[in-house]
């Protein structure tokens, strides 16, 4: 797909439309042991489906030796127990999943009445059902908003045992043809069970992955765009949900003028969910950042910790620019820090790189408050890191390369940068850097981290790069 730059779309449905068929921005991938993890909340859901089961009476006529015709009725139905006790998930490849049920039972009690010849009797009777074995396949989907859709494709049920018993002073008689009844009640329930699975699935299921947003908001400026670009895919090992994995603009969306590349996972299935995340996914939020204008930045001396020997003062930077002293002397500063492009970040298998282009706007602030602008410098450097998982925490280490400066505009004449770049460097690597990697950056994981793993590659990479080592956890 080529790429779309902004304005190229005459409307923002067409916009969506061409970039439904783009690659994804994130995955996530769900192993059978995740599944495993999540399908018993599925199964008491469906537990509870088919104990609301309501069930038809039952009449008919037999013939008995010696006894001619009779004539039956089961009424009043009450099925008060239903139980799954044995269930499995598995994966359906190109389809979907499949769940297999065995070794169910049931528990129904009811009335029951009967005329032959001039006599007439009722009472109640217990009937269980037994060895109920239940095969339901789903199909996963996507709609035309992004939304997962499902339905089920084919149910089956067997019911292999039926025992019943009835009590009143003609119970003997019904104990003796029970098989027959058993008969019918079996194909009634073999039935039942399938219609409550799909209308499970159609009035429960469906309509709450309808209720899913596809977007959300990141702050009051920008939001994230994480609607299904494909069906989610089934394979052998995993289900695969590809994401669009775009920020984009709360006040005026529009394209962003670059495209997501092919993104692949490892072929790892150990855990039980794996994300992936492209360049695209965190450049999309970059791109957003910078275009609505917000990705400036303003320092004072009130920002910079107690404990370090610096002070954003025109008698610190008269080191430097000696005319600063004489110009402006002993005033607070302020550091305006702005990009005068959108960032770029580049994912593979070592890691994550960033080589940030940074305007720093130096101003005095003068004692009405009123701000002199100082002089325009330009920061360059290369900016990488890798991110670890372990059982609780998600953790990075940051490097950065050598830092440069260049003056780009000067209103207190002109100076060397050289003395300046070389301290900020120093600073850098020598006080920020191990400030930085010595806290756990990323912030507690959670429980739920020890059952993911985070996997980021662009797949041009992959095709010529082996792939990483595996986080430890």
């Amino acid at each position: 797909m080529g790429t779309i730059r902004p304005g190229t779309c005459g409307a923002l449905a067409l916009c969506l439309v061409l970039s439904a068929a783009a690659n994804p921005g994130f995955v996530v991938r769900i192993t059978q042991a995740g599944l495993d993890y999540a399908h018993q909340q599925g199964i008491t859901i469906l537990e509870k489906e088919l104990i609301q089961l309501k069930l038809p009476d039952i009449s008919g006529d037999l013939r008995l030796r010696r006894l001619g015709k009779v004539n039956y009725e089961l009424s009043r139905l009450d099925l008060h127990s239903f139980h799954l006790p044995y269930s499995r998930i598995s994966l359906v490849p190109n389809v979907g999943l499949q769940v297999s049920i065995s070794n169910a039972f049931a528990s129904v009690n009811g009335n029951w009445r009967v005329k032959f010849h001039f006599i007439r009797d009722h009472g109640s009777f217990d009937l269980r059902v037994e060895n109920i074995y239940i095969k339901i396949n789903v199909s996963l989907g996507r709609d035309a908003s992004g939304k997962p859709t499902i339905y089920t494709s084919d149910c089956s049920t067997r019911v292999s045992k039926v025992w019943a018993h009835f009590s009143g002073k003609l119970g003997w008689l019904y104990n003796l043809f029970y098989s027959a009844v058993g008969s019918r009640f079996q194909k009634i329930l073999e039935g039942k069970v399938c219609d409550a699975v799909e209308r499970s699935v159609r009035r429960e299921l469906q309509p709450y992955l309808w209720t899913l947003p596809v977007t959300s908001k990141i702050d009051d400026k920008v939001g994230i765009d994480y609607a299904l670009v494909a069906p989610p895919t089934a394979t052998a090992q995993s289900l695969d949900v590809e994401l669009k994995g775009e920020f984009f603009s709360l006040a005026h969306r529009s394209a962003v003028p670059f495209s997501p590349l092919p993104l692949a996972l490892p072929p790892d299935h150990d855990r039980m969910v794996y994300f992936g995340a492209s360049s695209y996914f965190f450049n999309t939020a970059g791109f957003v950042y910078y275009a609505d204008g917000l990705l400036v930045f303003e320092i004072t001396d009130s920002v910079i910790p107690k404990d370090v020997e610096f002070h954003l003062t025109t008698s610190t930077f008269s080191a430097f620019i000696p005319q600063l002293e004489e110009m402006y002397p002993n005033a607070s500063m302020k550091l305006r820090l702005s990009a005068p492009s959108a960032p770029f970040l580049s994912i593979g298998p070592g890691g994550l790189s960033l080589t940030p282009v940074v305007d720093i706007q130096a101003y005095a602030i003068l004692p009405d408050t009123r701000l002199a602008p100082l002089f325009l410098l330009s920061l360059t450097g290369n900016v990488s890191a890798v991110i670890n998982m372990t059982s609780s925490h998600i953790t990075g280490n940051l490097t950065v390369g050598r830092m440069k400066l260049s003056l780009k505009h000067s209103d207190v004449g002109t100076f060397q940068v050289r003395m300046l770049q070389s301290i900020m460097n120093i600073y850098a690597s020598n006080i920020l850097l191990p400030r930085l990697n010595g806290e756990n950056l990323l912030g507690d994981g959670g429980a739920g981290a020890a059952a993911a793993q985070v996997a980021a590659f662009e797949q041009a990479q992959l095709a010529s790069s082996a792939p990483a080592a595996k986080p430890a956890g």
